[in-house]
């Protein structure tokens, strides 16, 4: 055997190795469960249309909820299956971990901003009555529920800046409630706006 083919062995034995130690590394294919496909269809103008999936868009429906249930903890078993994930996870973490701030916006005799000390899952609004003065804090968004699922959507001061509205919105949504309270202090008053989208405030 000339020299030319034990090499051309060796290397194919090489890549042959590596591709079954990818394959093995490789999480396996995830199985999806199986969605109900219901008898509905409708006629339009003499054409039969089916659509057996109607029934998901009732989103309050309990079935809804647990097929999107375990919809989420399949792709949540294969996402973590994934060998490059600590990786991947460590070093966004390192690169997202870094000091922040907005620039300030004056209102009131107020200059308002926000600032996020690296980790933070949403930035803090604070307020200053001088730019070399103190920080003073308006409004932690993190403190609106303890999983996160309420995002601070908006804030704007009142242009005497005594007073601030700020939007929520849950889990996601594009929807936001509107809420007023007073500075200093944060007193929370009555004044609700509901079911707003897309606002400027």
């Amino acid at each position: 055997m000339t020299r030319f083919a034990v090499g051309l062995l060796v290397g194919l034995a090489v890549v042959l190795v590596f591709l079954a130690a990818l394959a093995v590394a490789q999480p396996q294919e995830p199985s999806y469960p199986t969605a109900r496909r219901a008898s509905v269809a409708d006629d339009y103008f003499g054409t039969t249309v089916a659509d057996p999936y109607r029934w998901m868009e009732d989103l309050n429906s309990e079935e809804v909820a647990q097929w999107v249930k375990a919809e989420n903890e399949v792709t949540s078993r294969y996402l973590e299956s994934l060998p490059e994930r600590d990786w991947f996870k460590r070093r966004i973490t390192e690169l997202w971990n870094y000091a922040r701030v907005t620039a300030p916006r004056f209102a009131g005799g107020r200059w308002f901003y926000r600032r996020n000390t690296g980790l933070e899952r949403q930035s803090p609004i604070y307020f200053r009555t001088m730019l070399d003065g103190a920080d003073q804090l308006v409004l932690d968004p993190n403190t609106l529920s303890p999983d996160g699922s309420v995002a601070l959507s908006e804030f704007e001061p009142s242009p005497d800046g005594r007073h601030f509205v700020y939007g929520m919105s849950e889990g996601g949504s594009d929807w936001s409630t509107l809420y007023v309270r007073e500075l200093p202090g944060g007193r929370q008053l009555p004044d609700t706006i509901r079911r707003v989208k897309l606002s400027t405030t």
